[in-house]
């Protein structure tokens, strides 16, 4: 007895899915070809002191608030050569740097009223492109990562203060060293300017013999 006539078309769907399936042996070769490219992130040479999710805010003059500035990771990069701090933070889909400035000998860190999870800074901040004059609010999920990200910074500030200190001391040291030696270079102008006198005083006289 023959098969019902609707059941045929579902036979040979499967019979044509079942060739597809089959390896024929060809092979495809794609039609673009991408080449590996390196990513730079800026971060390469640099050491990283702190790695934690937190969320920033930035203090808006004009509408006298606070606005979100992005959930993400903060970072505190100390450069292998120069030695020098910053503070770097993007957004954790976008990647979007929402803060980034070097933490300097005045930078200060301050809890932020009514939460121990968050505290309060004013910088110098690059994220946009441009210098300006930014006050940060960042929270974390816990007292003690917004306790360590407070007291990383303030370290970081204070050994700046020594460097700024060194810095300052082995100046002064080489100026007072210049000064020494052009006081003692001094006289022996003034010698030379007597020995020049000298011989000309002798000549008059033999002018007058």
């Amino acid at each position: 007895m023959a098969e019902p006539a609707e059941h045929r078309p579902a036979e040979e769907e499967e019979a044509a899915a079942a060739g597809e399936d089959e390896d024929t042996g060809a092979q495809v070769a794609p039609i673009v070809k991408l080449e590996e490219v390196a990513v730079t992130t800026g971060e390469e040479d640099e050491d990283a002191l702190l790695d934690m999710k937190a969320k920033l805010y930035r203090f808006d003059k004009e509408g006298n608030q606070w606005k979100e500035r992005g959930t993400g990771t903060v970072k505190l990069l100390k450069h292998k050569d120069t030695a020098k701090v910053r503070l770097v933070m993007r957004q954790a889909k976008t990647l979007k740097i929402c803060a980034n400035h070097l933490v300097v000998a005045t930078t200060k860190m301050q809890e932020h009223a009514g939460s121990d999870k968050s505290c309060v800074w004013h910088a110098l901040d690059f994220a946009d492109g441009e210098l300006k004059e930014e006050m940060f609010a960042i929270r974390f999920g816990s007292v003690e990562n917004c306790k360590k990200f407070k007291d990383t910074v303030e370290e970081i500030a204070e050994q700046q203060v020594k460097s700024e200190e060194k810095e300052n001391d082995e100046v002064s040291t080489a100026a007072s060293d210049l000064a020494q030696k052009l006081t003692v270079a001094e006289p022996s102008k003034e010698e030379n300017a007597e020995k020049e006198e000298a011989p000309a005083s002798d000549d008059k006289k033999d002018d007058k013999e």
